[in-house]
């Protein structure tokens, strides 16, 4: 099994920045695609970016591309979550989950961190 702890949130004004950080242990994160997603009060999750097993492909929501930027650190069993330019829209609990595959859907993820809030004022 994988044991997701996500860290980093917190409050921040309209256009500021934040760094998530999703830590692993348990196995290693080296053999997942990671993702991350975001669920704010009385909506449905939505995927946010994801990262590939070797960190070569990403793929962004349209809401956060060009403002986000995933990476990871497969030595150090980590992966980021770097994210400019908040707007309140961006307010939600975020997650990151691990999948076997290169996908979009959050089904298909089988390990989750407990999530960390995000909150954005104006």
């Amino acid at each position: 099994q994988v044991q997701l702890a996500e860290s980093g949130g917190g409050l921040v004004q309209a256009g500021g920045s934040l760094r998530l950080s999703c830590a692993a242990s348990g196995r290693t994160l080296s053999t997942y695609a990671v993702g991350w997603f975001r669920q704010a009060p009385g909506k449905a999750r939505e995927f946010v970016a994801e990262i590939s097993v070797g960190g070569v492909n990403t793929k962004y929501a349209d809401s956060v591309k060009g403002r986000f930027t995933i990476s990871r650190d497969n030595a150090k069993n980590t992966v980021s979550l770097q994210m400019n330019s908040l707007n309140t829209e961006d307010t939600a609990v975020y997650s990151c989950a691990t999948s076997l595959f290169w996908t979009t859907d959050a089904a298909h993820y089988n390990y989750w961190g407990p999530g960390t809030q995000v909150t954005v004022s104006s």
